[in-house]
């Protein structure tokens, strides 16, 4: 028994690493791309198939972006800045467990490695093109993760990387979609990574991030112009979601691009126009947790339609 527990708390720690509560949320957004492009469920094979690869893809590049912080999240955690961990989706288990001596680097390494494999094969099965997208994306999170102190822009970098899955997604369910589709499933991602994830995250660690000479777009910029960034990009991203609509091949009612907008303003809007107004750090992990939910909620509103 003590074997058991032993193995599942070291599994949780590679859980955390990858992040996988929030990786869970994130998946919900290649299935939302990829379901409203066909308008209909694919088969039971490609469905299967895409899950692990998808679950494989993300847990492969959350655990990257540890293996690469790897030295600077030491730095963090000599300091105890990683004991301050606020009541966001991804510190539901541990943050950063290499930094914090719970996993190894070689452990971490390895285990990003062996799920970056995992998703490599299954989207070469999907579609070749998928391996490109996913090798794209692992490059674009490298490249995030290098630009820490060097340009609050890599915020453009992490909106990039939240579209490869999506992108992918559709790919694998049809190998010649609209190019009008995939600019505006781009886009509505894009938008919604940079207001409702990326820039709020960095919000709540700004004065982490200021001690070590981190450059991010509230540090650089202040909150007052961040919290406009937060509301242009989120309004965009809820212009978008109306418009996506119109261009999937899904025939969707009125009244599910209401449900969809209504949704955003929830998530999305009321969030953002509150930490617009107070710029409280509480607030910015409030939206960032709304927010993180957004995925979700479409790809629910995509099923019920297909299933009525």
């Amino acid at each position: 028994m003590n074997n058991r527990l032993a193995g599942l708390s070291r599994l949780k720690l590679y859980l955390a690493l990858s992040r996988t509560p929030h990786g869970l949320l994130d998946m919900c957004a290649p299935a939302f791309g990829a379901l409203l492009w066909l308008g209909h469920f694919p088969s039971l094979y490609i469905i299967v198939l895409g899950m692990i690869t998808t679950f494989a893809g993300y847990t492969a590049v959350y655990a990257l972006n540890d293996v690469i912080d790897y030295e600077a999240d030491k730095e963090k955690a000599a300091v105890g800045g990683l004991s301050n961990a606020q009541s966001d989706l991804d510190s539901m288990i541990v943050r950063h467990p290499m930094a914090q001596g719970l996993l190894s680097f070689k452990q971490g390494l390895y285990w990003s490695l062996a799920w970056g494999l995992v998703a490599l094969v299954g989207a070469y099965i999907l579609n070749p093109i998928c391996v490109l997208i996913f090798l794209t994306g692992c490059s674009l999170e490298t490249i995030y993760c290098m630009l820490w102190r060097v340009s609050p822009f890599r915020t453009v970098v992490s909106g990039a990387v939240k579209t490869s899955g999506a992108i992918a997604a559709v790919f694998a369910v049809d190998p010649r979609p609209s190019g009008v589709y995939l600019i505006i499933l781009f886009l509505l991602l894009f938008f919604w990574e940079i207001g409702g994830q990326n820039i709020p995250n960095d919000w709540v660690d700004i004065e982490e991030d200021k001690q070590f000479k981190a450059l991010t777009i509230p540090v650089c910029y202040g909150l007052r112009a961040s919290r406009v960034i937060v509301l242009v990009t989120l309004g965009l991203a809820l212009g978008l979601n109306i418009v996506i609509f119109y261009f999937s091949q899904a025939g969707y009612v009125f009244i599910y691009i209401i449900v969809s907008f209504a949704v955003g303003c929830y998530l999305l809007l009321q969030p953002a126009l509150k930490l617009f107004q107070t710029l409280k750090g509480s607030d910015a992990m409030v939206l960032f947790n709304k927010a993180s939910y957004y995925p979700p909620a479409l790809l629910v509103i995509v099923l019920i339609q297909l299933m009525i």
